[in-house]
């Protein structure tokens, strides 16, 4: 029955078909080439079934009944982060002895797969509601208004790369191979904190913070950096400064500091990195410059400042150009997180 079930159905019809005209298996089997056993079995088949369809075999019972499956299902959605080893324990209390990878593929089938959480701000109500309204504001306001904002934030860059994992293709027993290693030095081996700030016209000046950055600091990177960015990228009067909500920025005397020089503030909503373009500029430095794999922390700064001056004003033009589908995002979300 084995090699049978390959075979197409209009072949076994005509040997069904030929069989009546009082051939036997012999000579059917030279007629389509095939061995006489072959041919007994679709003739036995169609004889017991009345059609040379091979029916479905309905395989192995399943363990999981449907009622298991459906409590899995809702284990799951109620606490995504349950693992199938946790499930497994489950299923075991009913008696039911199931490898992880079952119980995978059976969330699976209900379109439920295991994936990396995403890493985001922690959103309470107040931070929903302070998105929520900074969205509504803003979403109808026209690209000359975008295009008045500087963007600024500060960043950490890591000498040896972003704190995740990389992977590499390699085969067995070479993990310990040079080339297949991410090497680390003790406590991190170093970083450096970056001020930056951008706009549609293109990146503004590039600061290396010293030591641990307070409100003195804030504000003498501001008078330094500020006007010089302004003028640099020609930003007409009326331009907004855009900054976070980080103590040192809103601290009183760096309020003093901002009314002083007359500095124009975006409102700006709490635990918001994903409304701040410059984040995304952020990502795109970080990838160049761990490219060029900087072997310390002078060589990490040279090339952090070389990377910023090859940032082309097009790519914040399209960040700025697509802002309004953020804030849509935001809307969407009734304040909650984004993917941006």
């Amino acid at each position: 029955m084995g090699a049978s079930k390959h075979l197409s159905n209009d072949l076994k019809t005509k040997i069904i078909q030929h069989h009546g005209l009082g051939e036997g298996y012999k000579k059917l089997s030279q007629r389509f080439k095939l061995s006489v056993s072959t041919v007994r079995n679709i003739v036995r088949n169609w004889k017991t079934t009345g059609t040379v369809l091979v029916k479905a075999r309905s395989g192995r019972p399943r363990k999981i009944s449907e009622r298991q499956r459906r409590r899995m299902v809702r284990t799951v959605t109620v606490n995504p982060q349950t693992s199938s080893k946790d499930l497994q324990h489950q299923l075991a209390a009913d008696g039911v002895t199931e490898h992880r990878s079952t119980i995978q593929r059976t969330l699976h089938k209900e379109m439920l797969y295991g994936r990396v959480m995403r890493k985001k701000p922690f959103l309470c109500t107040r931070h929903k509601r302070g998105r929520l309204r900074y969205a509504k504001a803003h979403l109808d306001k026209p690209a000359s208004f975008w295009n008045k904002v500087l963007w600024t934030d500060e960043t950490k860059i890591e000498l040896f790369g972003h704190n995740q994992g990389r992977y590499a293709w390699r085969k067995k027993n070479t993990a310990f191979q040079e080339k297949h290693l991410l090497p680390t030095v003790k406590f991190g081996g170093g970083s450096i904190m970056l001020w930056g700030c951008v706009s549609s016209a293109g990146t503004g000046n590039l600061v290396k913070v010293e030591g641990r950055m307070d409100s003195s600091q804030y504000q003498q990177i501001l008078e330094n950096n500020v006007q010089e960015s302004v003028t640099k990228l020609k930003l007409r009067r009326g331009w907004i400064f855009q900054q976070d909500n980080d103590p040192k920025h809103c601290s009183k005397s760096t309020k003093a500091f901002m009314q002083r020089n007359k500095y124009n503030i975006l409102e700006w909503p709490t635990q918001s990195p994903d409304l701040n373009i410059i984040e995304n500029v952020w990502c795109a430095l970080k990838r160049a410059v761990h490219a060029r794999k900087p072997s310390n922390l002078t060589e990490l700064e040279m090339i952090c400042r070389e990377e910023w001056s090859k940032i082309p004003p097009t790519r914040i033009q399209t960040l700025i150009g697509s802002y309004r589908k953020r804030l849509e995002a935001v809307i969407s979300e009734k304040g909650g997180s984004t993917k941006y």
